[in-house]
């Protein structure tokens, strides 16, 4: 079985999970959305159904399916040491952007219009 990284480094699974992050999914509205072929999408949500990333239910005549958050959380987890590398760039580009903010125009600048200071 692939890993959970080999699993979401797949740009077409990454897209069905990013569309079912906001709602429930039939495999015909999935088709739609990606503007995917049915035996593709069907491929990529059985790899991310026996991953444990999705899980379906039958409504009527269609499949629905929806995220399972469990394997996100292992990403998550994984992730969160790799945290303070962006976070600490990010705190850092705010505290220049506030400085900026505070600065006094330098000459032959011109200033955004709409901005008051």
């Amino acid at each position: 079985m692939e890993s959970t990284f080999g699993i979401i480094a797949e740009p077409n699974r990454r897209a069905i999970l990013s569309l079912l992050a906001s709602s429930e999914q039939s495999v015909s509205e999935i088709e739609h959305r990606l503007r995917m072929p049915q035996p593709s999408v069907s491929k990529h949500l059985r790899v991310l159904r026996e991953a444990g990333f999705v899980e379906a239910r039958v409504d009527a005549q269609r499949r629905v399916y929806r995220i399972r958050p469990d394997p996100l959380r292992e990403v998550d987890a994984w992730l969160a040491p790799f945290r303070r590398f962006w976070s600490t760039h990010v705190d850092a580009l705010e505290r220049h952007l506030d400085r900026m903010d505070q600065a006094p125009p330098r000459k032959g600048t011109k200033r955004k219009k709409g901005k008051k200071r």
